[in-house]
């Protein structure tokens, strides 16, 4: 099955130019000319997305921002914006890479190709964790418990990897919002505790054991169940 691209620009002679190219080149191409109807798109999981930056209502940067609390693909910028501290913001917003315009075509494929190049590297190199009736595929961001899988958001995720890499170390409230966001990222760390009331409500449907204990007054640490761990 070919990989799948969203293109995302409120151009729409530029969108439909790099859509008919990429179908050219054997790509499956959704295409969207906002904001929102990119972030509805993302739902579809693209392999990679090409994000215009300046668009009108909500820009690309604060799209990337929703985007990335769904997805890690790789995505790239497209905008005619060539100032360094423009750049810096859309990499740390979750961006990978940029494309200025006027787009070259080739290049545009031969950056695609490259991204695409190494997710399938990571995504080969496959690692697991077992732990009491639940496997952890930390590869595929997959969770299964019983042969049963659990579908957590990407922020769920990223919180089970950091606490189950490092079982019986505790991590507060901050530490796990710095990780997972970054110092950059501006906003409250109290998301962290709903966090992990949501992860513990899903894995309570499917297994008696916790996973995650809360210790009183300092954070949050994934339990070790022997000594051998």
């Amino acid at each position: 099955m070919s990989d799948k691209i969203l293109v995302v620009d409120d151009d729409k002679k530029i969108a439909k130019m790099i859509k008919d190219f990429l179908e050219m080149e054997q790509y499956q191409v959704l295409s969207a000319y906002d904001g929102e109807t990119a972030i509805r798109k993302a739902e579809q999981n693209p392999d990679l997305i090409l994000l215009d930056i300046n668009m009108p209502g909500m820009n690309g940067l604060e799209v990337c921002g929703k985007i990335r609390d769904m997805l890690d693909c790789p995505i790239i910028f497209l905008t005619a914006r060539i100032e360094e501290r423009d750049k810096i913001a859309g990499l740390r917003t979750g961006g990978d890479d940029y494309i200025v315009k006027p787009v070259s075509l080739k290049e545009l494929l031969a950056r695609i190709e490259a991204h695409l190049r190494r997710e399938k590297r990571k995504s080969a190199k496959r690692t697991f964790r077992f732990d009491v009736g639940l496997c952890i595929d930390y590869s595929s961001r997959q969770i299964f418990c019983n042969n049963q899988e659990i579908l957590m958001t990407k922020s769920e995720f990223d919180i089970i990897e950091l606490l189950s890499s490092y079982p019986g170390q505790t991590f507060d409230r901050e530490q796990i919002y710095e990780k997972l966001w970054g110092l950059e990222r501006t906003g409250d760390n109290k998301i962290v505790t709903e966090l992990i009331r949501r992860i513990r409500n899903k894995l309570k449907d499917v297994s008696k054991r916790e996973y995650i204990e809360t210790v009183w007054g300092c954070g949050y640490k994934w339990t070790l169940q022997n000594k051998n761990q």
